[in-house]
C-alpha cells in the first residue's frame, strides 16, 4: 500500500506543477494532498516537500493552523468570481447559476479560515 500512496502522492506534485503554468491552476491543494499521502508512503518525500521553501510553509500553516496565506486567498475569490462571471455569461437558463452558488459557497469557506502569517 505504501507504494499506492507514493505513486498517488507523485501524481499529485505533478498535477500541482502543472498548475503552476496554467493560468488559474489550483498548485497548493494537490502539494497538501501530495504531503498526505507522502506521510503514509514515503515519509522522506514528505519531509522533503515540508522543507521546500516555496510549498513547506503554506503546507505546515495549514496543517498547523487550518490557515490559508493571504495572497491564496485573494487569488482564490478572484478565480471564482471570474469563473462565476464567465458562466453566467456563457451557461443558459437556470445553469447559469450553479457557478455562482458554488463561488459564494467556496469563497465564504475560504474567506472563514484563518489567514497564515509569513506564509
Amino acid at each position: 500500500m505504501r507504494h499506492v500512496f507514493t505513486l498517488l502522492g507523485g501524481l499529485s506534485v505533478g498535477a500541482g506543477v502543472v498548475g503552476i503554468f496554467l493560468p488559474l491552476g489550483p498548485t497548493v491543494p494537490f502539494m497538501l494532498l501530495a504531503a498526505f499521502l507522502f506521510a503514509k508512503g514515503n515519509p522522506a518525500f514528505e519531509a522533503r516537500l515540508l522543507a521546500h521553501p516555496r510549498f513547506g510553509p503554506p503546507i505546515l500553516a495549514w496543517r498547523q493552523h487550518g490557515a490559508i496565506p493571504l495572497v491564496g486567498k485573494v487569488c482564490a475569490v478572484i478565480g471564482l468570481a471570474g469563473s462565476a462571471a464567465m458562466g453566467f455569461y456563457f451557461l443558459e437558463d437556470h445553469w447559469r447559476f450553479l457557478p455562482l452558488a458554488v463561488a459564494l459557497i467556496c469563497g465564504a469557506w475560504i474567506l472563514t479560515r484563518p489567514t497564515a502569517r509569513g506564509a
